[in-house]
């Protein structure tokens, strides 16, 4: 399978090969070991204006949706309007449900996305085929042990466990039980579903995820950011 490559693409290694701890940063010398900050993503992203608002409260990573039949998908160039808004050090994430290879090719070439999210069934070949760091959604249900989705995609910058509705893919506005999540694992894990700035913070003390992704929990309207509620978010994970 033919693959496509850019020289200016992330080293994908250096997503993957992560030598500290998932929940613990190590620190030198003598001082006791801190809890490692949790990150937030902020997805679903529609408007340039909530792009930066988002960045300007702390938001590590900003999402937007190239899946058509979501409320939040956009075209091409309403995505390089927010990305062109965003300051240095935010990431930008591209996500995708079972995409043909030309609509990601077409997106990793007309914007600077330093991730790649998949949320359908593509297989680890699907995934591993544009050279770019990518994580996994993995839809919870009942069968699923995340362990195995981890040897199984041994090649991801992590895992993004989430609720699991039939026939939908994501951005469900609904939790799943957050204890399912093991606390010892092989790579970082980015817990979703159905957050908000009322569940957040106990969603964090259960699952200890490495970040948290929201959409429809900090919107006033779908594809619509709330600054006031993101900014609630945010606070309830720092806390």
């Amino acid at each position: 399978m033919r693959r496509s490559h850019d020289p200016n693409a992330p080293d994908k290694k250096s997503f993957t090969h992560i030598s500290l701890p998932i929940r613990q940063s190590r620190t030198r010398g003598n001082h006791k070991n801190k809890p490692m900050r949790t990150r937030i993503k902020i997805c679903g992203m529609t408007r340039p204006e909530d792009a930066l608002a988002a960045a300007r409260l702390g938001a590590d990573a900003i999402g937007m949706v190239f899946y058509p039949p979501s409320p939040r998908a956009i075209t091409l160039d309403r995505a390089r309007a927010i990305a062109a808004a965003l300051p240095p050090f935010v990431t930008l994430v591209a996500l995708f449900v079972d995409p043909e290879p030309r609509l990601v090719e077409d997106v990793i070439h007309a914007l600077p996305v330093g991730l790649l999210q998949f949320h359908g069934d593509e297989t680890p070949a699907d995934c591993e085929r544009y050279g770019r760091p990518y994580i996994k959604a993995v839809r919870m249900r009942e069968d699923v042990v995340l362990s195995h989705w981890m040897e199984r995609f041994s090649s991801a910058a992590g895992l993004l466990p989430d609720t699991y509705r039939k026939d939908v893919p994501g951005g469900t506005g609904q939790t799943f039980d957050w204890s399912r999540i093991p606390l010892e694992r092989a790579m970082p894990l980015v817990l979703a579903g159905g957050l908000n700035p009322d569940n957040v913070r106990e969603a964090v003390r259960i699952a200890r995820p490495f970040a948290v992704d929201v959409s429809g929990g900090v919107e006033s309207a779908k594809g619509i950011k709330d600054a006031d509620r993101m900014a609630r978010f945010m606070d309830a994970v720092s806390r």
